[in-house]
């Protein structure tokens, strides 16, 4: 990457949260900024969430308002509640992949690069039609886990894959700092899973 070139991070969090958790670290937001600053290089930096509402606290909260505050576009979404006919539990169901793609698709033709952190192999479609309109794609996730968080579809698609692994010793949060955050995380952000869960798990 040369320091002219203009890129964008596209960044679906529960993804990126569950692909460090499986290497054993948390992500200092503050220090992945850093990695891919590069002058004027980086564009913007977004992060996509779901949001678990009604709840008395959401662990994600701190760590979204601190990126809002600090150099991160946070695009979030309430999850849906809904009632499973087959079990007759109450379940939620939240993806960004809709909201990630479009800003893909808008940003395509005025950078030359995206930087996707996801493992998810439903972005191949959208990685393929981001290179038709001339950026290249760049995916972080990670082979090192059992079994490995990225799809092997989207990682062959990608122009470039990245290992968080080799990422870990420069984006790696100090457990003691915790910085950026202020000391607001007492717990590890709870995420609402692709697809739909149990309302308890998703709580828990």
């Amino acid at each position: 990457m040369t320091s002219c070139e203009k890129i964008a991070l596209l960044i679906d969090g529960a993804n990126l949260h569950a692909t460090s958790k499986a290497l054993g670290f948390d992500i200092d937001y503050r220090r992945l900024l850093g990695e891919f600053q590069r002058g004027d290089a980086l564009l913007r930096a977004f992060y996509y969430t779901t949001v678990i509402e009604d709840q008395e606290f959401s662990s994600v909260r701190p760590l979204i308002d601190w990126l809002d505050y600090n150099g991160y576009t946070v695009v979030t979404k309430p999850t849906k509640e809904f009632v499973d006919a087959a079990t007759g539990r109450r379940k939620v169901k939240g993806s960004m992949d809709v909201e990630l793609a479009v800003t893909a698709m808008e940003l395509a033709g005025h950078l030359d690069q995206i930087v996707l952190f996801s493992g998810d192999g439903d972005f191949r479609p959208l990685v393929e039609a981001v290179q038709r309109r001339g950026a290249r794609v760049t995916v972080v996730s990670t082979l090192a886990s059992r079994p490995p968080m990225v799809a092997d579809e989207l990682r062959r698609q990608a122009d470039a894959f990245v290992d968080l692994a080799e990422l870990k010793p420069r984006v790696q949060r100090a457990a003691a700092a915790r910085p950026g955050l202020n000391g607001a995380r007492q717990q590890p952000p709870q995420f609402a899973s692709r697809g739909t869960v149990d309302s308890s798990d998703a709580a828990g």
